[in-house]
């Protein structure tokens, strides 16, 4: 489960991490929800915060949707512009973050976050710079790092023993999550969990097969939730 935020991330990290069984099972996962929530996308403006690599970029790109992402990173960027040249994909890609999202109010039809908030402390005023570019009656999706999960208490050791990535994350409850969409003003649809089973290969092939399951009855475990929420029509 490669994040999309931290500077310190190299993009040689992603493909390390989808290059593994564990990494294969839980990225399919992830982006069987993801796709799942955000739905048909065909004609849609949409922009992608965090983009890292531009792997999912180019995925909604090829379900007909018109698609800017932005990321912290400058060679992410370099990156996910590079795999938008190899696919022949019309996408555009700068450096920004998501605090300070530059382009004019009302731009986008669809804002798709994954991984972001979990590193900024204060997700209410970041949720409310992406309704700002949100047209009225348009969606949010945001995948993020479930705080309840064995990923999440790996991470939060990695972070106490200095680890770069996981020293300032911020893991949020589905609860959490709930209250910064309310807190900036979104209308809540839906939120959904994945990723029950904890960091090890063997663990995912066994498990990956009922995670859909495990997922109808509850969020709490999940390593990874997903949002999907609606800036109201005033």
């Amino acid at each position: 489960m490669i994040t999309a935020a931290p500077t310190q991330i190299d993009p040689s990290m992603y493909e390390n991490w989808r290059g593994s069984a564990l990494g294969r099972t839980t990225d399919a996962r992830e982006r069987e929800l993801l796709l799942d929530l955000i739905g048909d996308v065909t004609g849609q403006v949409i922009l992608d915060v965090g983009c890292g690599d531009g792997e999912l970029a180019v995925e909604l790109w090829k379900r007909g949707a018109k698609i800017t992402g932005i990321d912290a990173s400058t060679r992410m960027i370099e990156v996910a512009r590079e795999r938008a040249r190899q696919h022949r994909a019309d996408l555009t890609f700068d450096v920004a973050t998501a605090q300070a999202l530059p382009f004019p109010p009302k731009a986008f039809d669809l804002v798709v976050a994954v991984t972001v908030l979990c590193f900024i402390e204060d997700g209410a005023s970041t949720l409310r710079e992406m309704g700002r570019v949100l047209r009225p009656g348009g969606r949010l999706v945001i995948g993020e790092l479930g705080k309840w999960s064995t990923w999440a208490a790996g991470r939060r050791m990695r972070g106490w023993l200095g680890n770069p990535v996981w020293r300032h994350a911020c893991f949020r409850s589905a609860h959490e999550l709930r209250d910064l969409a309310d807190q900036a003003g979104f209308v809540v649809e839906t939120l959904r969990g994945a990723i029950y089973y904890p960091p090890f290969g063997p663990a995912a092939r066994l498990l990956g097969p009922v995670d859909r399951d495990i997922a109808r009855l509850t969020t709490f475990g999940a390593a990874f939730l997903a949002l999907a929420i609606t800036k109201p029509i005033v």
